[in-house]
């Protein structure tokens, strides 16, 4: 271009990854440097196009994947025949550039082919499919594969379990025994709760197929109590040591603490707190409490600048850092995401001792590798969130920070820019997964961030220092602990802010559109980070969508008296009890939604939370709806049973000093507006006892679903029955007593499953029947007997699963349905 010609756009609006235009006054970059600059980026089309090719094969046959490497061998050999015969001495040229590319793809997809035959027959080799295909019972020798983790039971039925990954070594099946090496995934009871990693047991169960792409060959279903062989190897147990010493280190702090120290530190997941995780979950947190890059990243940075004042140089610093990498694989244990975290410490090794542009490079070296060694972590979301997170950081970090750096702090610019650009890369996963997209992450990461490094390097020291001295080792657990105290104040006030997550479809359209808007918005950000009007007008908007200072247009109704949210498989309603309050019934499964329901509801005082039953679908909610309100006390259930549901509940509520109170049959009580009189459970030894059902083998009753809290309310004039999950039995109990069911509105029991009885359903006479249940969930609720039942009865329906949260109210002395489709 002439000097004459007008001046050239600027480069960064085009393009976010070009660099800052040199100062006025400065020589401009020479072409050599530039490219120094530059990330590498020619490994990257490679390590995607392998990536994609190894979620395709993970699921097919061996020898569609040997037939795939082939093919792409003959044209691998092809390319580079022709590539010799075009090359030219003068040096290479584009089109030469794009035939090695190409070539590198092909190498790659051969890779990916092989790996991924050999990794399917190894989980087709020996009986273990066979014998799942048919659910076979066998017994086997394990080894386990990873540390157990406990899940609570959801919908109506199902106790707490524990899952865990093991390596069958023994299996015998039919009345053959084969030794074989095939992984598989253990749904155990409680009993194998108190396995450690690397022991060899012996168990009992039943084995069940899985789907195709899995890392596993099949699923060990065993109720049995397994019995331990031998103790994990002299290594595994020297770093139990020293993760127990941490755990001891923090042992005298609170209950988030104590969980969250060993979570930053080795990805201890154990001991942390429900509700934290949710707010975790909510904040764009949840990589901090788990084994991820970021863990070792900490530990690498702590590290590498001490040894370089040490006077540690060069390759020197690479064997550091690569000991440091041993030593956490060994903490935290040896698994697929340890290694993968592993991977992606290295990567970040790499841009600490070798710049930005070796950083893209060992990136895509490693996603390359790791796929080769295990294919299936091609559809592994944690291997996705990882990458894309790094990529993020390393593809889109610098520019944004160098713009950033136009007109604030550099290392402010560096704080800003890293999260941002990984959030924004995570994101199109983040909402296929969980269905909502984080507003507060970025915020949240930026004010957390500096409190991770210490909180990380004072929990490592605290645990080595376990092994020495226990109270030095407490104070130094008791120094980490107010990092984390920091960290775990803004989880919980990010997720109480009222639009700190908004839903959005986790379908394929959905997720396609949000990626179309995170490419657009990768491509344009770089001009408004760069200018701080345009960032002050972006931070404005952004702060009124999440304050939410006016709540979602005409929701609710300013005279709503009882809304059923819509939670999911579950029951979640709210009773108005005057501005700001209501009485709660049931928590629904999961505590973001609750929680999102009563802040758009402006619930900030709870005078009777009624816990109908202890089923998790009912009050596994119950952190969400604790979030930020005041709870007068709690009423459930004189059936205290599941067990372990039962004891989180008086946990949490212990935790916040909320009373427990046990319903009395024939009660009546008030709060506000609100009068309800209890009609069931009467006493409990009239319920069938130790767990065991009077309901026919065909019913889907249950102890717990019979004990449920069955109340008349009244409000304003409108009678409305709620009923739980109350199955035939006690539907026809609460008939016989002579209780007046004459009711407005009825609630219809366990989310309208097809177990009603009809007399029941009559003798209620109501205009609405209300039914809570989760969209296209899998009991087939609500049953097209029982609304057939319903409009028989001439009751108009209303569900949430096709129509999002209810509001009742009377306007006028005329019953109003109001709904709000979740977004």
């Amino acid at each position: 271009m002439s000097t004459s010609s007008p001046p050239a756009p600027d480069p960064a609006a085009a393009d976010p990854a070009a660099p800052d235009p040199p100062a006025p006054g400065q020589p401009a970059p020479s072409e050599e440097q530039a490219t120094r600059e530059r990330p590498d980026l020619r490994l990257l089309v490679p390590a995607v196009t392998g990536w994609l090719t190894a979620v395709w094969l993970v699921s097919q046959a061996p020898v569609t994947s040997v037939l795939v490497a082939a093919v792409a061998l003959a044209a691998t050999v092809g390319l580079i025949l022709l590539h010799r015969q075009r090359t030219r001495p003068q040096g290479p040229t584009p089109s030469s550039t794009g035939r090695v590319t190409a070539i590198g793809v092909g190498v790659v997809v051969v890779g990916m082919g092989l790996a991924a035959a050999l990794q399917v027959q190894g989980l087709r080799s020996g009986p273990v499919m066979d014998l799942a295909s048919s659910g076979a019972a066998v017994k086997v020798r394990l080894k386990i594969a990873s540390d157990p983790s406990v899940r609570s039971g959801s919908g109506t039925r199902r106790p707490p379990y524990v899952v865990l990954k093991a390596t069958i070594e023994e299996v015998t099946g039919r009345g053959t025994t084969t030794q074989v090496r095939t992984p598989v995934l253990v749904i155990g009871s409680t009993n194998w709760q108190r396995l450690r990693f690397g022991q060899h047991v012996e168990a009992t169960g039943q084995l069940e197929s899985v789907e195709a792409g899995s890392d596993v060959a099949a699923m060990l279903s065993s109720r049995s109590t397994p019995r331990v062989l031998d103790e994990p190897s002299w290594w595994l147990r020297a770093a139990e040591q020293v993760r127990a010493g941490l755990r001891e280190s923090v042992a005298n702090e609170p209950e988030a603490v104590r969980g969250l120290v060993p979570a930053l530190v080795m990805g201890d997941e154990s001991t942390l707190p429900p509700e934290l995780v949710e707010d975790f979950k909510t904040t764009g947190l949840t990589h901090l409490s788990a084994v991820s890059g970021t863990n070792l990243t900490l530990l690498l940075a702590f590290v590498l600048p001490l040894a370089r004042l040490l006077g540690v140089r060069s390759r020197g610093l690479t064997v550091v850092g690569l000991a440091i990498v041993v030593v956490f694989v060994i903490l935290a244990r040896p698994q697929p995401s340890v290694l993968r975290a592993a991977a992606m410490g290295l990567v970040a090794l790499a841009a600490m001792t070798g710049g930005g542009r070796r950083a893209v490079r060992s990136l895509s070296v490693a996603v390359i590798a790791l796929l080769l060694l295990d294919t299936s972590l091609a559809r592994s979301a944690g291997f996705a969130l990882s990458v894309l997170a790094t990529a993020g950081i390393v593809l889109l970090g610098p520019a944004w920070r160098d713009a950033l750096a136009r007109w604030m702090p550099d290392r402010l610019a560096e704080a800003i820019s890293c999260p941002l650009a990984a959030q924004i890369a995570c994101t199109p996963v983040v909402a296929w997964l969980s269905g909502q997209v984080s507003l507060v992450a970025v915020a949240a990461n930026l004010l957390a961030g500096p409190a991770v490094g210490p909180a990380t390097i004072l929990g490592f020291a605290a645990a080595g220092i376990a092994l020495l001295s226990t109270n030095l080792a407490q104070l130094i657990g008791w120094l980490a602990g107010w990092p984390a105290r920091w960290i775990i104040l803004i989880a919980q006030q990010g997720a109480d802010l009222p639009g700190a997550t908004n839903a959005w479809p986790a379908t394929v359209i959905g997720v396609g559109v949000l990626t179309v808007l995170c490419l657009a918005l990768t491509f344009s950000l770089h001009r408004i980070l760069a200018r701080p009007v345009a960032m002050l007008l972006t931070l404005t908007i952004l702060a009124v969508v999440v304050l939410r200072p006016v709540g979602p247009i005409g929701w609710p109704p300013d005279d709503w008296l009882m809304v059923a949210c819509d939670v999911g498989q579950g029951d979640g309603l709210a009773l108005s009890a005057g501005k700001g309050s209501a009485v709660v019934v049931d928590t629904g499964p999961d505590p973001t939604a609750m929680d999102r329901c009563l802040q758009d509801l402006g619930v900030k005082y709870i005078p009777v939370l009624v816990l109908s039953h202890f089923h998790a679908d009912h009050a596994g909610g119950l952190a969400g709806v604790l979030r930020g309100r005041t709870i007068g006390e709690i009423e459930v259930t004189p059936y205290f049973s599941p067990p372990a549901e039962y004891k989180r509940v008086t946990d949490l509520a212990t935790q916040h000093r909320i009373p427990i109170r046990t319903v009395t049959l024939g009660e009546r009580r008030t709060a506000g507006p609100v009068t309800w009189t209890t009609l069931w459970p009467a006493k409990v030894p009239a319920l069938p006892e130790s767990g065991k059902s009077s309901a026919t083998p065909t019913d889907e009753g249950s102890p717990e679903n019979n004990a449920s809290i069955a109340m008349m309310v009244e409000t304003s004039g409108l009678r409305i029955l709620l009923t739980g999950d109350l199955e035939p039995e006690s539907q026809r109990a609460v008939l016989a007593s002579g209780a007046d069911l004459r009711a407005d509105v009825l609630k219809v029991p366990h989310h309208g499953s097809a177990q009603q009885d009809p007399t029941f359903l009559a003798a209620t006479h109501a205009r609405l029947a209300v039914i809570s249940a989760g969209q296209d969930n899998d009991y087939g609720h609500p049953a097209p007997r029982t609304l057939d039942l319903l409009t028989h009865q001439g009751m108009k329906i209303a569900r949430t699963d096709t129509t999002g949260s209810l509001s009742l109210s009377t306007p006028d002395n005329h019953l109003a349905l109001t709904t709000h489709p979740t977004p």
